[in-house]
């Protein structure tokens, strides 16, 4: 019902319609969702890799859901650099980080290799090239970063902004 009442409003042209520049009209970037969710996709490779000590079903459960969620983690990944990518960098950053583009398209490739098979190097590796990405983004911001390693499995090194107090 308020489907249709919307709709009807919409045609007599009651409610206009909205636009923004971006997927996130405030300018809020951050690397974070991207981080954890290459993170998250190395934990389910683990999950997967270590899990051959399961009954055969509870085993079946268990590595169907890790890999629906290794992949939706993968393709997340995809997503927020795609975003920032495509919304942030604009050519005066391109001209400062030039190599950005060649980046992206590795991101995107060993997400997708991610989502192929179990791996954990590739998971590694999606992680490391996230890493990088999330370097020039908070260098571009000139915000202070650092690496770390992760306090939560795989406890594997990620970059963070350095936040003031």
């Amino acid at each position: 019902m308020l489907t249709t009442l919307l709709r009807g409003l919409d045609r007599i042209g009651w409610v206009g319609e909205a636009g923004a520049h971006c997927d996130v009209p405030c300018g809020i970037y951050d690397t974070g969702p991207a981080l954890v969710a290459s993170v998250s996709v190395v934990r389910l490779m683990d999950i997967l890799n270590d899990s051959a000590n399961e009954d055969e079903i509870a085993l079946t459960n268990l590595r169907s859901r890790a890999i629906a969620e290794k992949e939706k983690q993968a393709e997340l990944v995809k997503h927020e650099i795609r975003i920032i990518w495509g919304d942030y960098f604009k050519p005066p950053l391109v001209e400062k980080y030039p190599q950005i583009h060649g980046l992206v398209h590795s991101i995107m490739l060993k997400g997708s290799a991610c989502k192929q098979d179990v791996h954990r190097e590739d998971g590694l590796a999606l992680v490391d090239l996230v890493n990088q990405f999330a370097e020039i983004f908070w260098d571009s911001k000139g915000v202070k970063h650092a690496r770390g390693i992760c306090p939560y499995p795989p406890a594997i090194e990620v970059v963070y902004p350095v936040l003031s107090a």
